[in-house]
């Protein structure tokens, strides 16, 4: 008789029987893990969209450096003269930088702007989506890559390490 009751539980177990759901517990802890995951991927995808938006900024300013070093091979050396709409006949996909605004208010979107152009040396920005500026610097055939601020795709030393 005994066998019998315990053959029969085994079975109902087995079998689904006696169990109908998930208790409270095992459906908070679910809920609990859940969040966990959620609140360590959610910031992790947010500093990469920042990253995405620093690498294009890079990518522009590097366009814009080859189509200005191009300028400056089809106008005997010189980088006079060059200006974002120059660059443009160069390389299509450079975009100029806009600024809306005055005084402290003024704010420059995605896009490069060129600042210096002389006979021998020049200077870049390019903006980023987040607000960060990378430059590319040439005085006089030394290269230099500042940025504006230390984070995201700007290390100490400037972007390009």
């Amino acid at each position: 008789m005994f066998l019998q009751n315990l053959r029969a539980k085994v079975g109902a177990r087995l079998n689904g029987d006696s169990e109908a759901g998930f208790t409270l517990i095992e459906l908070l802890v679910v809920m609990l893990i859940l969040g966990i995951l959620a609140a360590i991927a959610l910031p992790a995808f947010f500093n990469q969209r920042e990253k995405a938006g620093d690498a294009k900024a890079k990518e522009n300013a590097h366009s814009a450096q080859v189509a200005m070093e191009t300028f400056a091979t089809e106008n005997n050396g010189a980088y006079t003269g060059a200006t974002v709409a120059e660059l443009k006949k160069i390389e299509p996909t450079i975009v100029e930088a806009t600024t809306t605004g005055t005084g402290e208010s003024a704010k420059t979107g995605e896009g490069i702007k060129v600042t210096k152009a002389t006979a021998n040396e020049y200077t870049i920005q390019s903006f980023s989506s987040n607000g960060r500026v990378f430059e590319v610097i040439n005085d006089k055939g030394t290269l230099t890559y500042p940025c504006s601020t230390v984070g995201g795709g700007c290390s100490t030393g400037g972007w390009n390490k």
